[in-house]
């Protein structure tokens, strides 16, 4: 769910400025790939068990860790709500 929620961000994001799309897209995958060393580094979730990155001011990853991995759950735009019911 992950993978489709970054790439439909990047495609509709791409419309109108296609840079703008891949630096979000970088910046998502640059940030995600440091969880392993530090999972705890942003806030918990509002959903038990979840933590939540804020990237830039209107984009946020949702995710879980263990003791061994860390899971992204969803990758949403601010306005867009998680979990919806």
């Amino acid at each position: 769910m992950a993978v489709a929620d970054l790439m439909a961000i990047v495609d509709y994001i791409s419309d109108d400025n296609p840079d703008a799309a891949q630096a979000l897209k970088e910046d998502i995958e640059a940030k995600t790939s440091r969880l392993r060393e530090n999972p705890r580094l942003y806030r918990i979730g509002r959903v038990e068990g979840t933590r939540e990155m804020v990237v830039r001011s209107n984009y946020l990853v949702f995710y879980a860790e263990d003791a061994r991995t860390v899971t992204i759950l969803r990758v949403l735009h601010a306005a867009q709500q998680w979990p919806q019911a």
